[in-house]
């Protein structure tokens, strides 16, 4: 498959840095130049890229030591991609016709690095299953906070990218009760129809109590794992509900990232305390110190999916004029599972 030379794709772009939380007009659909690869490049027409809360986080750079760059006005947006590979500047490396998988979606073509390319073997029966997000929720749960069988396990932010695949991963690692939370009664029932959690526990106006008492009637008896994906007042109440020598795995931090006043920090006030007398373990993970977890898993997530063991939870948003919605639908937690856009 050729490229004519001279022809255009599409790509796109921040136009500028939100104050709150981004809206469509923060985001515009470019056409440019197909791009030429150079020496150790080639060049992908991509087919699917996934749309991720972080992206918010790294609009105008204001979160400290972040291991991905800054997004400024005019920047294009990236991110993990799957596409073909249609022109190579050498014979080394990926050729035309090849499927890899890369980090500069969100545009129709890209010249890609060799080295920054990774290619599809088949291990996933699926090739978009390659855009999920279960990396850090198995490397938490297997390296961080390792599940005995038989545990109470939390996922806060359980219908997003990550947590639609965590519980289910902590059912297979051996968990005995598995609970989710969410923001809409709506997502509670798939998460326990869909993705195997025992309950599910909503936050904010969509339930009696406060969160910490809705959290203690789903677990009454404690929680010896959690996998935060959200921190802020879930992380306080799964302090509160800790059993002793609880390990808590921290992933992500959706109450920063999704504030409306920049998503720069997620600061939270914990009960210190309760931490000593339980003996909590609390860490944060980092993919960079498991490097060898991305191939672990994907060849795990392969067993899995074809055993029929787990599914990917997943929502597909047709072409990529259709992105900037699809980004700002997802901060606003309109989707489940997933977000794919198909260029």
């Amino acid at each position: 498959m050729g490229v004519a030379v001279g022809g255009s794709g599409r790509e796109v772009r921040l136009v500028e840095v939100p104050e709150g939380l981004p809206e469509e007009r923060h985001l515009t659909v470019a056409e440019v130049p197909v791009p030429v690869p150079g020496p150790g490049e080639v060049l992908v027409r991509n087919r699917h890229f996934m749309v991720f809360a972080a992206l918010r986080t790294l609009m105008g750079g204001t979160v400290r030591d972040a291991p991905l760059p800054p997004l400024l006005a005019g920047d294009t947006l990236f991110g993990p991609a799957i596409g073909e590979v249609v022109a190579a500047s050498d014979a080394e490396g990926p050729q035309p016709g090849e499927q890899v998988l890369h980090m500069l979606g969100w545009r129709e073509y890209a010249v890609v690095a060799r080295e920054a390319c990774v290619r599809l073997d088949g291990t996933l029966p699926d090739p978009v299953a390659h855009l999920n997000q279960g990396t850090a929720a198995y490397g938490a749960l297997t390296r961080l906070a390792a599940i005995r069988p038989g545990d109470t396990v939390l996922v806060t932010g359980a219908a997003g990218a990550v947590g639609s695949l965590a519980g289910q991963i902590a059912r297979l690692l051996g968990a005995g009760r598995v609970i989710g939370t969410t923001g809409s009664a709506r997502k509670g029932e798939r998460l326990v129809a869909e993705v195997g959690y025992d309950a599910a526990v909503l936050r904010g106006g969509d339930g009696p109590g406060s969160f910490a008492e809705r959290l203690a009637g789903a677990a009454p008896d404690g929680v010896d794992v959690l996998l935060d994906n959200v921190g802020g007042e879930q992380l306080a109440a799964a302090v509160g509900a800790a059993r002793q020598g609880a390990r808590f795995a921290l992933v992500g931090a959706l109450s920063g990232q999704l504030a409306a006043g920049g998503g720069g920090g997620a600061p939270v006030a914990v009960d210190s305390y309760r931490l000593i007398l339980k003996g909590v373990s609390l860490r944060g993970y980092a993919g960079t110190d498991h490097p060898e977890m991305g191939q672990e898993w994907t060849a795990r997530f392969g067993e899995w999916l074809r055993s029929g063991a787990i599914r990917f939870p997943h929502t597909r948003i047709a072409g990529i004029d259709e992105a900037p919605r699809a980004f700002t639908d997802m901060v606003r937690g309109r989707h489940f599972g997933t977000v794919i856009v198909d260029v």
